[in-house]
């Protein structure tokens, strides 16, 4: 086999490289859907873990219903056979009530006909005592006819005196009778008002007594359908219990199959991601043997730019312009009210003035450069593109687009360009755009050191 230099790569470097990068892609793209997949299986977790929570505590609280509505029948069945005893109580003493009612009503009736005839009887009275007055006043009439008849009118005479003895106590009697019929008359027509009264209270005490039949019967109705209500509640209780204990062994099998696959999910990402580290390694050793036919200008724009920003620091510090401490601050301070979050630095204005300098030609360098930022160790871009580096405003997925300095990709693209210290990182990678939209592109990046200490690097982004 023969070997190749660096100088003049081989064709078949060339071709395998072409066929690692295109691997890339696809595993990154395979990558990015099990992202999808294990974000929507986490999601799928939870939402089982707290439907299977649910289901125990509707559980818990269907059997409380069940203990509190058995409760309420016992409580209901109770007050219905109160109530319908009570009904039946008012209703016995309605029918007693309406009996005096109309036994009183009677009375007032038989008062006025007791009245009606001590008036007769007074009337009588009355002609009796001016039939005593007429008959006594012919009795004296008589005993002076008796007298002027002499001896001869004697016996007469004594005939005259009994009548006349008789009609005085007819007279007397008259007037004791007129007396004491004035005094029952008096006695009858108190009684009569009396009785009126009583009837008439007797009348409301009837319409009460039916006003208050009607409620209770109402009472009784409503009450027994409660009652019938509640058992039926209690039915449909037993029957969601029944289904509920049903559900939860179901839920709970769902859930551990839905955990395995999540597990699944999970290690299949994970060795996905070495799968990438992998063919990265791969892109890498051949572009260090020279396969880097597509590559190479990339590689080369990136180290000789970051070359230049490191230069740059050197010469900034040595100047007085730039300390050790400001660039390598590390407290990164959000600025309030961003969204997605924006961060500063003691270094962000420096950096605002130094840096454009050294990345805005590289969107002229060729047409697939999508941008090129310098990040630090920890992913942090201070100064962006100043086509990403529009200000904030109300919506987020837009800001996440177009907003993008000052700002934390501790993503593991990030991280890894950041953090490495070899001459070039050439990464395959998806580009969270925001609003749901991803694109497939490539990583390179190079060392960024200042004052002999690695501060971060320039990542340079491209398309296919």
């Amino acid at each position: 086999m023969t070997l190749h230099s660096p100088l003049r790569p081989s064709p078949d470097l060339d071709r395998l490289a072409d066929s690692a990068a295109a691997l890339g892609y696809e595993i990154v793209d395979i990558v990015g859907f099990l992202d999808l997949v294990e974000l929507h299986a986490r999601n799928q977790r939870g939402l089982l873990s707290t439907l299977g929570q649910s289901a125990g505590d509707v559980i818990a609280a269907n059997g409380d219903v069940r203990q509190r509505v058995e409760a309420l029948g016992a409580t209901s069945e109770q007050a219905l056979r109160e109530v319908q005893s009570s009904v039946g109580m008012v209703r016995t003493a309605g029918g007693k009530t309406r009996d005096v009612a109309v036994w009183v009503k009677a009375l007032a009736d038989r008062t006025d006909a007791v009245g009606e005839t001590l008036k007769a009887v007074k009337a009588n009275n009355s002609q009796i005592a001016q039939i005593a007055t007429q008959v006594n006043t012919l009795a004296i009439n008589a005993k002076i006819e008796a007298a002027r008849a002499g001896e001869a009118g004697r016996g007469f005479a004594v005939v005259a005196d009994a009548i006349n003895d008789l009609s005085q106590k007819t007279r007397t009697a008259a007037k004791q009778i007129s007396e004491n019929i004035e005094s029952l008359t008096g006695w009858i027509d108190d009684l009569g008002q009396e009785a009126e009264t009583v009837a008439d209270d007797a009348g409301q005490v009837l319409d009460t007594s039916a006003e208050t039949d009607t409620a209770l019967g109402r009472m009784e109705s409503t009450i027994q359908s409660e009652h019938e209500q509640t058992l039926r509640i209690a039915s449909s209780a037993e029957r969601a219990q029944s289904a509920l204990v049903q559900l939860q062994p179901a839920v709970q099998d769902i859930d551990a199959t839905v955990r395995e696959t999540s597990d699944g999910i999970e290690t299949a990402h994970a060795r996905m991601l070495k799968l990438i580290d992998a063919s990265e390694h791969i892109v890498q050793s051949v572009a260090s043997l020279g396969g880097t036919s597509v590559d190479a200008p990339f590689i080369a724009y990136v180290q000789k730019t970051a070359q230049a920003i490191s230069d740059a620091f050197d010469a900034a510090m040595a100047r007085g312009e730039l300390s050790d401490t400001q660039l390598f601050d590390r407290q990164y301070q959000e600025i309030r009210g961003s969204a997605p979050a924006q961060f500063t630095t003691r270094a962000l204005g420096f950096l605002d003035q130094l840096l454009p300098q050294f990345q805005e030609p590289a969107l002229d360098f060729d047409s697939k450069v999508v941008f090129c930022a310098a990040v630090d160790v920890n992913g942090y871009l201070p100064t962006h593109n100043r086509v990403f580096s529009q200000p904030q405003g109300s919506d987020v997925v837009w800001n996440t687009a177009h907003c993008r300095n000052r700002r934390i990709f501790d993503d593991r693209v990030g991280l890894k360009a950041g953090r490495n210290t070899e001459p070039f990182l050439l990464q395959v990678y998806r580009r969270d755009m925001g609003g749901g939209e991803f694109r497939v592109m490539k990583d390179l990046s190079a060392p960024i050191c200042a004052g002999g200490r690695h501060w971060g690097a320039l990542r340079l982004a491209y398309s296919r």
